[in-house]
């Protein structure tokens, strides 16, 4: 029987910068809503699980429809600990064996606008390259990093790239930012690396406007804007 594919949603209770941020309404929904949904809304998930920390978070993901089979321990839900801990934590715990599942996707719960059609298409480029992981990734735009500065002291400005200072943007080279929207793994990889970053990782490409990850009151509201916009306009090409 073939090994299934589990999505994995990290939700700790614990935000800092915007309390419970993972339940806060969003355009009228609790921002996890909108990543439980989709990974639904996919139809390639034989589970999708949230690792929470919090019985709040735990009742609302429940709501929605996705298993929440325990709560995770403290000691990988605090400001220090990768989310790739609890992922790894979850998939070993509903696992242990490891007979179920043959891949699995970590859904960041801040990235309420990727939709269904990205996860399903982030899959199928994942399976199609024979990679061991992969990463989404947005590409860089007017804020390019080559073209970066470091302060000196309070006024004096250091180029990091002094090199590539004189150069047109169009002949720099591309580069990426990674988004936590969907990360995919083999399931046997990812416990034997214990992270998403294994050598070898391809990346999946997006719209930047459907990429954001919301971390700051400034994000939450560029995102309520975009996903307005997203029923009015077609925000949603390249």
């Amino acid at each position: 029987m073939p090994k299934g594919l589990l999505a994995i949603i990290p939700a700790r209770g614990g935000s800092k910068r915007i309390p419970e941020k993972n339940i806060r309404e969003f355009c009228g929904q609790p921002l996890i809503a909108y990543t439980i949904l989709a990974a639904f809304e996919s139809k390639i998930f034989n589970n999708v699980i949230v690792s929470t920390d919090s019985s709040k978070i735990k009742e609302i993901a429940e709501a929605f429809g996705a298993e929440v089979p325990f709560l995770r321990s403290s000691d990988i839900s605090d400001d220090h600990t990768p989310v790739s801990a609890a992922t790894v934590d979850a998939l070993e715990r509903i696992d242990p064996q490891g007979v179920e599942y043959s891949h699995v996707c970590q859904l960041m719960a801040n990235c309420p606008l990727r939709t269904s059609e990205d996860i399903i298409n982030s899959y199928q480029q994942f399976t199609a390259t024979g990679a061991d992981a992969q990463i989404s990734v947005n590409r860089y735009g007017w804020q390019n990093p080559w073209w970066a500065y470091e302060r000196e002291d309070e006024f004096i400005l250091k180029s990091l790239h002094e090199d590539m200072q004189k150069m047109r943007s169009q002949d720099l080279p591309e580069l990426f930012c990674p988004t936590g929207a969907i990360w995919w793994a083999k399931a046997e990889a990812l416990r034997k690396h214990k992270t998403f970053h294994i050598p070898g990782k391809s990346g999946w490409e997006m719209p930047w406007q459907r990429a954001i990850d919301i971390d700051t009151d400034d994000d939450w509201k560029l995102a309520e804007l975009l996903f307005k916009l997203s029923g009015e306009h077609d925000i949603n090409k390249h």
